[in-house]
């Protein structure tokens, strides 16, 4: 009976040590990987033969990390949910979120402190389709709440390539002749323009995301172990600002790096926290509204891209609500548009109605909501909306950001009215007809539009 005892404590100390060579072997797995994409928390920022820093221009990948030969990438699911920290120089003058930052900007993004964003959030970045590509301009974009960043940004892309670019014509071909050089030299450019119309012109923040843990986890406080980690950099010169997100683009484009999150925090402490509670009103405590499972950005966080200023409302001006309350609008034209069309578009009342400040922009871009579906709709004419002659025959691209979408939509837009053709509008307007959800958002900023597709099949 002795010897049977014996036996099974030696069996089970020897499953024991098995469990724990396991898991060892799992840990140096995991230290490994972390190593390797520089999650250590003893890594110095890569230096080269002269002992600087490398900068992310200077390494394979973009990325700020030597890739040593013959050496491959890891997939990218291994670390679909871990940020690749950011590279960041000692002169670079930044200064780590504060737990009171960290309260505040839980709260103007979620109402609270306790919800963190979902995995759709943290995969989304800024990463263009093939260079040299119908859709070289394009951003790839994913499905959830942060669709609508992106194709904001998609929109400020466009007005980069086509009307600011110096010794570039306005015409379709430049959008897709494009390098991989070109595609991030534009994102960086409007990147910054961007934050820096949101800071007023004044000054810009950029964050960033370090090995070091500034803010721990309390009671009150979700830990999402990126946040708490924030570093941030404050600019008094857009040229300046570009140039570093430039040279941390990898932090904004890279796969895994959470880089429409880490827009986003930038763009709301380029605002600023008190600027933002001023832009809002009774009608929006906060930026994001929770949506089977996600979170969806509400019309202030769009606007705020758009315009500069975190309005909650589409409208012109201010209005006074159902209740009196006073409701915060836009408030002068901005160089990229909005229109939006749903079915109940009609029936929500005034206050849902595109006023014509973000109808009728500076230039002709406009971002589309179609029934909570953001997409572009573009001219590569730059006087399309100078002169209303112009808008009697004239031609749109259409990207909606679907998979599916191989190439920009080439519609030709009619507002001519022609006496021969009022029957084929009456027909048009039977009941029972359909019309493709893209030509309704058409025709709220031209309202009697004819919309020929030129041979592609119409969106639904």
């Amino acid at each position: 009976m002795a010897m049977e005892v014996s036996d099974q404590e030696q069996s089970s100390q020897e499953l024991d040590l098995e469990e724990i060579t396991r898991k060892i072997s799992f840990l140096d797995k995991w230290r490994e990987i972390f190593s390797y994409h520089r999650l250590g928390s003893n890594n110095p920022a890569p230096q080269n033969r002269e002992g600087n820093c490398i900068s992310a221009d200077e390494s394979e990948d973009g990325t700020g990390i030597p890739q040593p030969k013959g050496q491959g990438h890891l997939p990218s699911s291994s670390l679909c949910s871990i940020p690749n920290p950011s590279i960041i120089s000692s002169k670079s003058g930044g200064f780590p979120i504060s737990p009171a930052m960290a309260t505040k900007l839980r709260e103007s993004l979620f109402g609270n402190t306790v919800c963190v964003f979902s995995q759709e959030w943290k995969k989304a970045c800024f990463r263009f389709h093939d260079p040299f590509s119908d859709l070289a301009f394009a951003l790839e974009v994913g499905k959830g709440g942060a669709r609508s960043i992106q194709m904001a940004v998609q929109g400020f892309i466009i007005k980069y390539l086509l009307f600011t670019r110096e010794g570039k014509d306005c015409n379709f071909h430049c959008l897709v002749a494009i390098s991989k050089q070109e595609q991030e030299r534009a994102l960086a450019a409007v990147l910054a323009d961007i934050l820096w119309a949101a800071g007023e012109a004044q000054k810009a923040t950029l964050c960033l995301v370090t090995e070091e843990t500034y803010v721990t986890s309390t009671p009150d406080h979700s830990r999402d172990d990126f946040m708490e980690r924030l570093q941030l950099f404050e600019f008094l010169k857009k040229e300046a600002t570009e140039k570093f997100i430039y040279d941390h683009l990898q932090c904004f484009k890279g796969e895994a790096s959470h880089g429409v999150i880490l827009f986003l925090y930038s763009l709301i402490f380029s605002r600023t926290l008190e600027r933002l509670q001023n832009d809002l009103d009774v009608s929006t405590s906060h930026l994001l509204q929770p949506n089977a499972g996600g979170f969806l950005c509400r019309q202030a966080v769009v606007n705020m891209i758009l315009t500069g200023r975190a309005s909650p409302n589409v409208f012109n001006g201010c209005q006074n609500g159902k209740s009196q309350e006073l409701l915060h609008g836009v408030l002068a034209r901005s160089d990229i548009g909005y229109l939006q069309w749903g079915r109940n578009t009609s029936q929500d009342g005034s206050l849902s109605q595109v006023g014509s400040m973000l109808r009728t922009p500076k230039l002709p871009i406009w971002l589309c909501n179609i029934s909570g579906n953001y997409s572009v709709l573009f001219s590569t004419n730059r006087q399309l909306l100078s002169d209303w002659k112009m808008e009697r025959l004239f031609d749109l691209y259409f990207y909606s950001g679907q998979p599916s979408q191989k190439k920009p939509a080439h519609l030709t837009i009619d507002t001519h009215s022609h006496h021969w053709e009022r029957h084929q509008r009456d027909d048009e307007h039977r009941p029972g007809r359909w019309f493709s959800p893209v030509e309704m958002v058409i025709r709220t900023k031209w309202r009697e539009a004819t919309i020929n597709w030129n041979g592609t099949v119409p969106f639904f």
